[in-house]
């Protein structure tokens, strides 16, 4: 059975003083692969820029443009349409650990296996891998089922805990974060079993009858791990459940830094804001107007918006999207 999903992804900068040019590349834009289907999406900045889109080697959809023009706020609005499909590949597929040797050979999945930028092989971590590290009788599937459910039970979820540029050594040792740090760590010690495993953006739709401990204002992140027979295999550690026909795919990567929902430059010595806000929903029962209208709003107050003052001098200052993925 398959599920349509609609969702608004909105992210407001707001410059201290006017700057004169904008430039970014945007991820918000959902995949379409065997379990997903995006059959429609839309962006709109303002000010107005022409848009471009390219694809990335790994299949990610990215938009970039350039505002060549003084502004002191500028606003992207992201819409979707979604098909889920139920996954019916299973993670006690039958795979034992030397189906997986053969993988730390193969381009496609070594740097899958390595350390990345904000999954590096900590002596932190690998104290920490030492106390749940596969045991002897137990296979790759049972030992991510194990590792999934462990993550989300010994460490707490709270919101502002860490930073978008968190370490993992920051999140272990306050055993709390948010799905981004959860992700970071499942990561890690996922690679050091030797196992495939990649980072995954994108959006969690939620409702009443489901107990999520991450946020619904704010997009997603979970983890892929790669088992020969049965493909890349969802886990969403922060929630404890398997990655299925509410977890919408937006790209992937090594880590968060691969994949930020917005990245690039604006040229001018002053700082930023920025306020982000998602809406998932039912296709069959969308959202209205009134509700989006209230997200949008010029005159929205900062509260209920995630937001981080950057102050960093200098003529072309770096901007990211600094709400984390919770």
């Amino acid at each position: 059975m398959s599920q349509l999903y609609q969702v608004r992804h909105i992210t407001r900068y707001e410059y201290e003083e006017d700057i004169t040019e904008n430039v970014m590349e945007v991820r918000k834009c959902p995949l379409t692969r065997s379990d997903q289907r995006c059959m429609s999406f839309r962006l709109e900045v303002e000010p107005s820029a022409k848009m471009f889109r390219f694809e990335e080697s790994s299949g990610n959809i990215v938009h970039h443009f350039d505002i060549p023009q003084r502004h002191k706020e500028m606003t992207l609005t992201a819409e979707s349409l979604v098909e889920l499909k139920d996954d019916s590949r299973e993670a006690s597929s039958p795979c034992d650990w030397s189906s997986l040797k053969p993988l730390q050979s193969d381009p496609d999945y070594l740097e899958y296996l390595l350390p990345s930028p904000m999954v590096d092989f900590t002596e932190s971590l690998k104290a920490y891998y030492g106390g749940v590290k596969p045991a002897d009788d137990e296979k790759p599937p049972a030992y991510l089922e194990r590792l999934n459910s462990h993550l989300a039970s010994n460490f707490a979820y709270v919101p502002c805990s860490t930073q978008v540029d968190s370490s993992i050594d920051e999140a272990l040792s306050k055993n709390e974060g948010v799905c981004q740090d959860f992700a970071h760590i499942m990561l890690g010690l996922t690679r050091l079993a030797g196992i495939p495993a990649r980072y995954v953006s994108g959006y969690l739709f939620q409702s009443k009858e489901h107990e999520d401990r991450s946020s619904d204002d704010a997009s997603h992140a979970w983890v892929e791990a790669y088992l020969p027979e049965a493909g890349w295999v969802g886990f969403d550690p922060t929630n404890d459940i398997r990655a299925g026909n509410r977890h919408i795919v937006v790209c992937f990567g090594r880590d968060y830094s691969d994949v930020p929902p917005t990245r690039g430059v604006y040229r001018g010595q002053c700082g930023s804001e920025i306020r982000v806000a998602v809406q998932v929903e039912l296709a069959d029962s969308p959202t209205s107007e009134n509700n989006f209208r209230s997200v949008d709003g010029s005159d929205l107050s900062k509260e209920g918006w995630g937001g981080v003052v950057r102050k960093r001098p200098g003529v072309l200052t770096e901007q990211v999207e600094q709400q984390q993925q919770q």
